[in-house]
This record gives C-alpha cells, structure tokens and sequence, in this order.
C-alpha cells in the first residue's frame, strides 16, 4: 500500500482543516486570490477521495488508526481491544464522503465569482472549509464520539454560513438563528445517547459497541433520540422546520452543501440502525417508522413547495421532499432485513434505489440551487413574480435548469428517474400503495417546476432585464460540471449502481463485516 494511500483517510481531513486556518493569514496578504487557494484545496481533496475510493470498492475497507499501525492495543487482560481514534472507511462512507468531495469543491469555484463583491471572504472561505472537514469526518470516522465533534463542527460553521449576509436583510440572521436552536438541542441528545452506550459498553467504537449490543431499554432510549434527532438534521417531516429558512438564506454554493450535510445526517441514521443495532431490533416497527417519516417527507415538501413564490424556499421545501425517497428505500430494506428472502427479491432493490437517490439528489438538487443563485446573482430577487423571459439572455442557466428539473421530477434519461425507478419497482413488491404515492409526488414535482420555469424563463422580457447577460464563467463551469454528472447516470446507471451503490448497501447490511473488520476474530 503505498504512503498516500495509507494516509489518504487522515489527508482528507487535514487538508481542509489545515486550509481553514491558513485562509484568515494568506488573505491579508492577497484577499482576492484566496478563492482559488480555496478551490485548489478542495479539489486536491477530491482526488484524493477517488483515489482511496478505487481502492476501498476493490480491495475492501481501510482502516487508519491514529497513535498506532494497528487498530488494536492489546490490554492486560489479554484481548484485542480498540482504544484509539480509528477512522474506518467501507463502501457507504466512501460513497458518502465522494458526494461531500464533489459538491464542496464545486461550491468553491461557483463561489469564485458569485461572492467576490461580498466582504469577510476570509471567514466565508474558512467555514466552508470546516465545514467540508465535518462532513468528511461525519462519513469516515470509526467511533461514534468523534462523529459528535464533527456533528457539532458541521453545526456551528452551518449556522455561520447561513447567516452570512445578515448584514442585507435581518432573515439570514433569524434562519441561522433557528438552525442554531435546533443543532444544539440536536447535540445534547446525540451526547445524551452515546452516554448510554459508553455507560453500559465501556466502548465508544461503533464496531465494539456493535458487537456488545444487547438492545437494553438503554439501547432502545438511545435509538429513539438518534433517529429523532438525525431524521431531524436530514430535514425530515415533521423535524422539517429549519430546512426552509437556512437553505433559502443561505448563499446559493452554501445551499447546496447543506443539502450534502443534510445528508450526512442521513447517512449517520442508515449507519446507527444498520451497522450498530442490525436485526437486535425490531427491524419491522423501525423500518415503518422510517416509511413514514419517508411518505410524509414526501408529500408535504411537495405540497408546500407548489405554493411558494420565492423561488429558493420552493427549492429547499422540495429538497425535503426527495429525502422522503431515500428514506422510503431504504425504510423497505431496514423493515426486511431479518426476512432473508423478502430482502434478497427487493428489500436490497429498494437500498438500491434509496441510497443511489443520495447521490443524485445531491447532483440536481445542487444544480437546481446553483441556477436560482444564478437568477439571483443577475436580477437581484428570488421572488418568481418579479422575474419573466430570462431565458433569451441566460441560455445556459436555462438548458441547466432544465436538466436539474427533468431530473428531479425522474424523466428520463436522467439520474433522477435512474434512482426513482429502482425504488417504484422494488417498493411496489412490498406494498404498491407507497409506489404509488411516490410516482403522485414526482407528478406534483413537475407540474411545480413547469410552473418555475414558465415564470422565470418564458415570456415577455421585463424592461429591467433587458440588459442581463448570462453569470459568469466559474458560475456556469460548476453548473456545467453538475449536468454532465446528471446526464451521465441517467444513461449509464447500471455503471453506478454495479459498482458504487450495491457495495454501499451491502456495506450496510454486513454488520458482522463492519465489525470484524476492526475486531478480527474477538
């Protein structure tokens, strides 16, 4: 294995850290270039998650150990025990943290030009690289307590970055204000429940806490306050309440990071249920729970969102609905999972389609919040009635948005059907009631953004826009980039799901897997 290789699981950590405290010190020396010391950062990180990405879906998970070559110490009394700091990277944390490289180094070239007139851009960088550090952390790290500093790190920068430009109006300032209500409430019951587990385990690796599990009314307490608190973070209904004020408030860049962090969260549920308490629990009631939480996600944002005139807050009320659909894929999969049968004809199908559902709600969601940046950044408004005929002047924002739109209602070719087909088809066999309530909803889905663009793009031109031109060049780059990646697993989604989404479900399923990994033969 070679050094980079062996060291990549702690690089793309400190990489970003490393940059966030050095942003503050070479702006005072060149403010205006500090964009691209940023961006160069990022992507160095996202090379760096390819090439640990190409090892770990061929040769199996990798292990970094802090302090140490080995993840474990052996103790007096004679057994393998993991006491360090241990980042263990399998299949799904990769597949997470590839999303997490991609979309925060598109967020800085977008940001390139779009906030170059905006001051503090210090800060703005230094935050956006914490909190690129903390979704990586979130994804990678191997015990549950370091994923909590991060959880928070991923917070505290969150609620910064959506208050940014409080200084023009005070409703940044208020969302950041309610983000940061409900993370630090968030965290206390995240703290609360991995005091149970260290209380009963004496263990804070999610692989010794794992294979300690005995699934006490301790355990139970601490399931509850998880999928709470991380249903909740991921925006779903009813924990939906902060989604639309911080994604709308934010920076268009920031956004669509959010949306990666909000999956994060979402990612850390899948991790607990699956990988921490597996089939000890009453994977039928947990599985519905998540159903519903999925169904009523789905329907709601939906319904909220055809309402909505500000263009970004209709946006964000639909993210909330697509995370309705990986959380009924993958509710399908956790109510099956002790049905060996029932999960090999379409509970995995299901896992499939809701896990592959993250990554492309990420592309087309973050190109959806790029192209409103990109109305904004032009016309100075969000407010759908105020805009008319932009697309004579704005062609690639309008081909852009376009795409982001035919993706996300699942037309095809596009990713958005990809995903949401595999998840019709699967969760049909287990009740075709909820497959038809998640095609009702990709109806609404279209019918809202027929209504968008119709008022953004078509039309007469208004007289104040006669003299708008198309965003600049970093602008429709990062857009540009999110389309191909769009297009590209609309057409080839057996590539994707062969060999990035079905070794990330499976990742999840093998809990004996996960936790040999790190304990061996104990």
């Amino acid at each position: 294995m070679s050094s980079i290789l062996m060291h990549a699981p702690a690089l793309i950590i400190a990489l970003p850290l490393l940059a966030a405290f050095l942003t503050p010190i070479l702006s005072r020396f060149n403010g205006k270039k500090i964009s691209w010391f940023v961006s160069a950062v990022l992507g160095i990180t996202l090379l760096l998650t390819l090439y640990m990405a190409g090892h770990i879906l061929i040769d199996g998970p990798l292990i970094y150990v802090f302090g140490g070559t080995e993840a474990g110490l052996t103790l007096p009394s004679g057994y393998n025990f993991p006491i360090r700091i241990i980042f263990q990277i399998d299949a799904m944390g990769i597949f997470m943290a590839l999303i997490t490289a991609v979309v925060s180094f598109l967020a800085a070239i977008y940001s390139i030009t779009y906030m170059e007139e905006h001051t503090g851009l210090d800060k703005y960088y230094t935050l956006l690289l914490l909190l690129a550090t903390s979704m990586f952390g979130m994804e990678i790290t191997g015990d549950i307590f370091n994923f909590f500093v991060f959880f928070e790190i991923a917070s505290i920068s969150s609620v910064a970055l959506i208050s940014f430009r409080s200084t023009i109006s005070g409703e940044p300032a208020e969302a950041g204000l309610k983000y940061m209500v409900v993370s630090s409430i968030s965290a206390l019951m995240v703290l609360f429940a991995i005091g149970l587990f260290y209380g009963q385990y004496d263990a804070l690796n999610i692989a010794a806490i794992a294979s300690f599990m005995q699934y006490t009314q301790l355990d139970k307490i601490a399931l509850i306050l998880f999928v709470t608190v991380l249903a909740m973070k991921s925006g779903a209904v009813p924990m939906h309440m902060w989604t639309p004020d911080a994604y709308s408030e934010a920076p268009a860049a920031i956004t669509m990071v959010l949306v990666a962090a909000s999956q994060a969260s979402l990612y850390a549920l899948f991790r607990i249920t699956f990988t921490i308490y597996n089939i000890t629990l009453n994977t039928v009631t947990v599985g519905w729970i998540i159903i519903i939480l999925g169904v009523l996600s789905m329907f709601i944002g939906v319904t909220m969102a055809i309402i909505q005139k500000d263009i970004k807050r209709l946006m964000a009320y639909h993210a909330i609905s697509q995370t309705g659909y990986m959380l009924l894929g993958v509710g399908v999969g956790m109510a099956v999972l002790a049905d060996p049968q029932a999960l090999e004809s379409f509970g995995i199908s299901a896992m499939e389609g809701g896990i592959f559902h993250i990554m492309n709600h990420a592309m087309y969601k973050g190109l959806l919040f790029l192209t409103a940046g990109a109305l904004f950044y032009r016309t100075g408004t969000r407010d759908l009635s105020k805009m008319g005929g932009l697309a004579n002047k704005m062609n690639y924002t309008t081909i852009f948005f376009i795409i982001g739109a035919a993706a996300i209602a699942g037309i095809p070719p596009f990713n958005g059907f990809a995903s949401k087909l595999i998840i019709y088809e699967s969760v049909f066999q287990f009740n075709p009631l909820l497959s038809i309530i998640a095609m009702l909803v990709s109806i609404l889905t279209l019918a809202s953004f027929v209504k968008v663009f119709h008022s953004a793009f078509l039309g007469p031109q208004l007289e104040e826009y006669k003299t708008v031109q198309e965003v600049p060049k970093s602008m429709v780059l990062a857009m540009g980039v999110l389309a191909v990646i769009i297009v590209f697993f609309g057409l080839f989604p057996d590539i994707i799901v062969k060999n990035l989404v079905h070794p990330a479900v499976m990742a999840l399923i093998n809990q004996s897997r996960y936790t040999s990994t790190i304990l061996g033969g104990m």
